[in-house]
Order: structure tokens, then C-alpha cells, then sequence
């Protein structure tokens, strides 16, 4: 494995994709969205419950993804409650960014997704990385579509 293979796998990414809890489906979820990276294959299915402002008041994600997807979605899974559809939009447009042109990291409460900028030069590791936001915004979508 490549020096920079190696420093993409750092501990803190294995250590976030080995703390993903294990996905637990919703009772009448009000959005659900799943989303599958073509180029790797990893999907990612979100779940969610909105309040009546249309916020986040319950969350699930099944992650079938690599490390870096797993990690991604541990991050941005443990600041979704109280979110907004702008919120997690701009979280994965700030997210994208920093992968795709050197921009700053995503700011508060997504701002642990720092932890993937090593994956700045993998871009074929980049769509695994956005899933989970991608679904959460899909299955926001999905619910503001039903309500």
C-alpha cells in the first residue's frame, strides 16, 4: 500500500467507520432516499422524520459504503438531528468543495468531516464520501414533496 493510501486510512477515519451504529429503520419515516455511487457501488439509504418546521427530529442511514463513506456518514449522521434541508445542502456543497477545489472545511456542526481532506487527491473516492449527505438531502426532498 502507498504512503498516500496509507495516510488516507488514517486511524481517525477507521476509528469513525467502526463507530457507524447499526442502522435501525424509522417507524413512518415522513422521507426516505436512497443513493448509490456508480462508480463504486456504495449506497447509502437515509431515513427521516421532520418536525412540524421542517427540521430534523429523526434520522437513520443503512451505510453500505468503503471506510471513507462510512466515516463521512458518521460525521454528518451525528449532526443531523435539529438540521435543516439548507443546513445539510450547504454541508454537502461546502463538503464537495473541499474535495473537488481546496475549499475551506464545512462549517459548524459538520465541521468534523476534516477528517476526510486527505481524500482531497482520490477523486474516485469523492462520490463515496458526499452519499450520505446526498440521501439526506434526497430524503428531505422526498418528505417536503409528501407534506
Amino acid at each position: 500500500m502507498s504512503d498516500d493510501l496509507i495516510k488516507l486510512y488514517s486511524g481517525r477515519i477507521l476509528e469513525l467507520a467502526a463507530s457507524l451504529p447499526a442502522p435501525a429503520p424509522l417507524d413512518a419515516p415522513d422521507g426516505t432516499a436512497k443513493v448509490r455511487s456508480p462508480l463504486c457501488g456504495s449506497t447509502v439509504t437515509v431515513e427521516v422524520g421532520l418536525d412540524a418546521v421542517g427540521r430534523i427530529a429523526r434520522y437513520s442511514q443503512d451505510v453500505k459504503a468503503c471506510a471513507l463513506g462510512q466515516a463521512s456518514a458518521a460525521v454528518s449522521g451525528a449532526a443531523m438531528i435539529g438540521r435543516t434541508r439548507d443546513e445539510v445542502a450547504s454541508a454537502r456543497d461546502e463538503l464537495r468543495a473541499m474535495l473537488k477545489s481546496g475549499g475551506p472545511v464545512p462549517a459548524a456542526p459538520f465541521d468534523g468531516l476534516e477528517v476526510l481532506r486527505p481524500a482531497v487527491d482520490f477523486r474516485n473516492r469523492h462520490a463515496s464520501i458526499l452519499l450520505a449527505l446526498d440521501a439526506t438531502v434526497q430524503a428531505m426532498d422526498a418528505a417536503m414533496a409528501d407534506a
